[in-house]
């Protein structure tokens, strides 16, 4: 009996969610640079590029007319509008990452999330990075010196709205420890594409298998 075929397996679409200051982004950069066959989503905005901003790299810069013609045709998986600009992924990338076996890393909140769900749920894996109390979510805003109390305050409001979609997500990781986080995130990864990749094969392999059983018993 010949053993269980190699065969060329559908990405997966990683999405990573969590409040500000949770370490997803760490996280996610961390997967980024050392997980092998992972690209992250780049998505389209209407908004003005920034001087340190590079077109295809940090965001796709389009017009307002053209999100508008992407969103109206079914180009994109998800999109929402953020103090007046637009920001969506497109389709047509992904699909094409997906059916070469490449895995997708999305950057999203909780309503991307579920628009990604009502597109794509067969290929979506989520997980939701929790802080480990409010106390060190707050304490890790206020570490990273980059935003004023008010804006602090805004982020922590928006934890608090953002973090009650928990059970909305396969995964749920309470960061505590930065390093045992990103290697139990690692370990979703690892057993989603082990999941992936076996079931289609086993089918075939399991009726080989039984069918080669029965000539011994007969």
């Amino acid at each position: 009996m010949n053993a269980v075929p190699e065969i060329a397996r559908r990405g997966i679409m990683l999405v990573v969610s969590s409040p500000s200051g949770a370490g997803k982004t760490t996280l996610t950069r961390n997967l980024l640079e050392q997980e092998e066959n992972v690209g992250l989503s780049i998505s389209v905005t209407t908004r003005a590029r920034r001087a340190s901003e590079i077109d295809g790299i940090h965001y796709r810069f389009i017009t307002k007319r053209r999100f508008e013609a992407m969103r109206d045709g079914d180009e994109l998986l998800e999109w929402a509008e953020v103090h007046g600009n637009y920001y969506g992924t497109p389709r047509e990338p992904v699909e094409t990452a997906l059916g070469a076996g490449r895995d997708m890393l999305f950057d999203i909140d909780w309503q991307g999330t579920q628009q990604l769900y009502a597109k794509m749920r067969t290929d979506v894996v989520s997980v939701f990075v929790l802080p480990p109390s409010a106390a060190e979510l707050r304490t890790r805003l206020e570490r990273r010196a980059e935003d004023s109390g008010e804006v602090i305050t805004r982020r922590l409001r928006n934890a608090a709205e953002e973090i009650p979609h928990w059970n909305e997500y396969d995964y749920v990781l309470v960061n505590r420890d930065l390093d045992k986080s990103f290697t139990r995130l690692r370990a979703i990864l690892t057993a989603e594409r082990l999941k992936r990749v076996l079931k289609p094969n086993l089918h075939s392999f399991v009726a080989e298998l039984l069918a080669d059983l029965r000539k011994i018993d007969g």
